[in-house]
């Protein structure tokens, strides 16, 4: 169920919301912050995803790492 909410948004923001309003893209305040608000949570959420890459990433230990295998490796899948 939706619910109203009351905020303050102060000058800048308002006349964003203006803006989008009047160049047709949203028809309402609500639609414009709708949209934010599902960039911002796609936003945290691939961050939320860069952190757990990033903490596995450290937990998994040190990569045995050589850069000549690694470029014989890459010559070889270019030759298939």
């Amino acid at each position: 169920m939706a619910k109203n909410t009351s905020m303050t948004l102060g000058k800048h923001f308002d006349g964003f919301i203006s803006h989008q309003i009047q160049s047709g893209r949203y028809a309402s305040a609500s639609e414009v912050v709708r949209a934010g608000l599902r960039a911002l949570e796609d936003k945290e959420s691939k961050l939320d995803v860069l952190r757990q890459m990033l903490t596995d990433g450290e937990e998994s230990g040190i990569a045995d790492y050589s850069y000549d295998s690694l470029m014989t490796e890459l010559d070889d899948e270019s030759n298939i």
